[in-house]
Parts: structure tokens; C-alpha cells; sequence
């Protein structure tokens, strides 16, 4: 087979041409994200882009629903990156060795986390739903728990999403 013909893993039709119709573009509409996954009191999280639903090799994507207050403690996702899109409400990150440096992100914000940044997500709001888009550069759930007493002690309510599948303390 030469290289301009090669099926790149793509199933075949009749034709012998990839069958584009099947392995293509998708899209994943709103109603139909994936809830059946493990959820927290007090937050909600949804996959969009995972292996499971639509092959996806080198990403996951979501959607993450945090309640008022839920505070992570400080952890790392290894070599993952990753990129929060906030689509409503406020989202304050804190980050390096102590925790020591903060932003906050409001509706239509990007906050990109790099591999091995220590941080903490917060819902800066005591009241308001913070409504956020993850995107993460594996399928795979990383989330390594550091001992760094968090500047802003996590509460009872934990931040669920595909790297804290349990919730990050």
C-alpha cells in the first residue's frame, strides 16, 4: 500500500475510500453528554469527547458544574495539560510551591494549567453555580494529591471532573 493510499486506521465502505460518514466529524449535542460517571454532592460533571464515545485517542472533554464554595486541595495532573473555558460564574486558581500565586476568570475566560503546576480550583463565588468547559490533553486521570496546606482550606464539598473522579481533598 503506498503512503497516498494508506486507510489511516479508518474502516473502509465499499469503495475502498475511508468511511468518512461513520469516522468523520461528530457532534455531541448538548442533551447528550455523558452524566453516567461519578458524581459529588454539590457538583456535576459531563463528558463530551472521551475514548468511549467517540474514539478520541488524545483528549477529554466536558463539562464540569460546581456549586457554590467547593474549594480542590493542591495536587497536579502529571504531564497533562489542561484548559478550562468559564462559562459562567467566577473561577479563582491558585498555584505554585506554596500556593502563593492567584487569578481569578469570568465568562468567557481561558485558564490553561501546565504538567506538574501545583494548584487549587476554587469557586470564588459563596452563591453562585460555577458552569466551566475542561479539556484535557489525555484520556487518561491523573491527579497527584500534593502536601501543601491549600491558602484556602478545601470545603466539604469536593471539585469532581475526569482527574479527580473521586474528588480532589
Amino acid at each position: 500500500m503506498s503512503h497516498d493510499h494508506a486507510d489511516h486506521g479508518h474502516s473502509q465502505d465499499d469503495g475502498g475510500a475511508p468511511a468518512w460518514k461513520h469516522d468523520g466529524v461528530r457532534v455531541i449535542p448538548a442533551g447528550q453528554l455523558d452524566t453516567n460517571t461519578a458524581q459529588t454532592p454539590g457538583m456535576n460533571r459531563a463528558a463530551a469527547i472521551n475514548f468511549a464515545r467517540v474514539g478520541a485517542q488524545k483528549l477529554w472533554a466536558g463539562t464540569v458544574t460546581i456549586h457554590a464554595d467547593a474549594k480542590t486541595g493542591a495536587h497536579h495532573h502529571g504531564h497533562l495539560e489542561s484548559v478550562i473555558y468559564v462559562v459562567r460564574g467566577r473561577a479563582r486558581m491558585r498555584w505554585g510551591e506554596k500556593l502563593e500565586f492567584t487569578a481569578e476568570a469570568g465568562p468567557g475566560d481561558f485558564i490553561y494549567v501546565p504538567p506538574y503546576v501545583p494548584h487549587q480550583e476554587i469557586n470564588a463565588s459563596a452563591t453562585e453555580t460555577l458552569e466551566c468547559v475542561l479539556c484535557r490533553s489525555d484520556g487518561e486521570a491523573v491527579a497527584v494529591n500534593l502536601d501543601i496546606e491549600p491558602v484556602e482550606k478545601p470545603e466539604s464539598v469536593l471539585w469532581v471532573d475526569p482527574t479527580h473522579p473521586h474528588g480532589a481533598t
